[in-house]
């Protein structure tokens, strides 16, 4: 009756994992996918784009080594935005390489071109040279991702006035630079061009920003921010972006503060890519920033056949987070069992410095009532910090008291992302404080700084078993 048994839209980290997940279990997959290369978001303008760039501009612009050798430091005196695209390409084309291969050894089908639904089983697919397909699955897992947000009143041109897809294209590094969001994208570029020496100023009309993260990690990275003389204007809106005729941009704030910059990037929000489908004629109805409700558990949307998988279905709108929620939809869908995964995921931010968080925070201890304890580690504090360099980084592990449990890890500094998943494990594992105190580190490394947080939170718990 159908021609396929899952009908994938969409090949970023939730259409890919989910297609090849249904692929395994012998299942006939198709992939739909309107860019010119498979890899979707996540591999050309999102998450693998932003991540190359802060690499390239950590190691061309020597940051890593100013510890040392100072803030004037440089490995290449003049970068341009050659010097970056140049290695962005060589990273996106070996992704869609082994993107691609994979799709082939697990004989997913896949094809170009946009696509909409006729009704809950058929969508009809446009491909770029006018030719039209109709494609039918028993079921459908929705990955289409989403784009950035772009209000009328802001006069985006592609050059001085750009969102976080076309910053990838610029043609110069600016010298001074207004970011309009202090969420996840906008902080992210702004820490990686105030790494480049571009005069950063980040705007956001909350009196707070990344919300979700621990208050401490948070005042600490707010202080690296500004110990490097970027600017962070929270509680404040810009009420106008107009472009000069000397090709530089104004913004006047509602606080009464005029702004001249060479170069805005807004990044206040992404939409849902939803807004092509025809969804109605499917049944499914996305809210106001164009995305899908679904079922948390299976990804199943209202209509039973149709799944929604990856950024399209809100926070967390991780790529990691995508893969896991593209394979679980996958397997509902053609019937397969899908254990629910563990409780807390590992949450990276790659700003520089890194921020990486897993479990709860001491702002959620509190609202929960479970009494607690800290232990702070500093990177300064352990031999590899000072083999680096460095004279920043923070590790901060939360415990339970009544059962010693690990509950959050939250990390700010160089290697965060990578250093999280020890206490991801532990967590997880419902491991307790004994498991740091008791347990040896590879010294010197950066993750000795578990052993430091886990004894500096044990000093003040005590020894449970003296005193039983």
């Amino acid at each position: 009756m159908f021609q396929y048994d899952l009908v994938v839209v969409g090949s970023g980290p939730a259409g890919r994992r989910g297609a090849i997940q249904a692929a395994k279990l012998g299942k006939k997959v198709l992939v739909i996918e309107q860019g010119k290369r498979v890899g979707g978001v996540s591999v050309h303008t999102g998450t693998i784009p932003s991540k190359t760039l802060r690499e390239t501009a950590l190691n061309l612009s020597g940051w890593r080594e100013r510890g040392f050798y100072g803030r004037s430091y440089r490995v290449k005196e003049e970068i341009s935005a050659d010097d970056l695209r140049r290695r962005l390409l060589i990273t996106l084309d070996h992704e869609v390489e082994v993107l691609e291969h994979q799709f082939a050894r697990n004989r997913v089908q896949h094809i170009r071109g946009k696509a909409s639904f006729v009704d809950q089983s058929t969508l009809e697919v446009v491909k770029d040279d006018g030719e039209v397909v109709k494609v039918t699955g028993a079921s459908v897992l929705l990955a289409v991702g989403t784009k950035p947000f772009r209000p009328d009143y802001i006069p985006f041109d592609g050059k001085t006035v750009l969102d976080s897809d076309e910053l990838l294209d610029i043609e110069e590094l600016p010298r001074s630079m207004a970011v309009v969001g202090a969420g996840v994208i906008g902080i992210e570029y702004a820490t990686i061009f105030s790494a480049l020496d571009t005069a950063v100023t980040v705007i956001d009309p909350k009196p707070t920003m990344l919300d979700f993260i621990d208050r401490e990690i948070v005042e600490d990275f707010t202080y690296q921010l500004r110990d490097r003389n970027m600017k962070i204007l929270l509680g404040t809106k810009a009420d106008t972006v107009t472009r000069l005729d000397n090709g530089r941009v104004e913004l006047k704030l509602d606080n009464g503060r005029h702004m001249v910059t060479d170069m805005v990037l807004f990044a206040a929000g992404r939409m849902g890519a939803t807004d092509t489908l025809n969804l109605d004629a499917a049944g499914l109805e996305a809210d106001n920033r164009g995305r899908l409700k679904v079922n948390p558990e299976t990804f199943q949307t209202s209509v039973p056949n149709i799944y929604a998988a990856g950024d399209v279905v809100g926070f967390p709108s991780l790529a990691s987070t995508s893969m896991e929620q593209g394979r679980i939809a996958a397997r509902v869908a053609v019937g397969a069992v899908a254990k629910e995964p563990p409780k807390y995921f590992p949450y990276g931010i790659y700003a520089v410095p890194e921020i990486s968080t897993c479990g709860l925070t001491e702002e959620e201890m509190k609202e929960r009532g479970i009494p607690y304890e800290c232990g702070i580690a500093r990177f300064r504090e352990t031999s590899r910090g000072h083999i680096m360099g460095l004279d920043t980084g923070l590790l901060k592990l939360i415990f339970s008291l009544k059962t010693r449990r690990l509950l959050g890890v939250h990390i700010v500094g160089e290697g965060a992302t990578e250093l999280v998943h020890i206490g991801q494990a532990v967590l997880n594992l419902k491991g307790t404080v004994e498991y740091f105190v008791e347990n040896t580190f590879n010294y010197p490394t950066l993750a000795e700084a578990y052993k430091i947080a886990g004894l500096d939170a044990w000093n003040r718990m005590g020894d449970i078993k003296s005193e039983l």
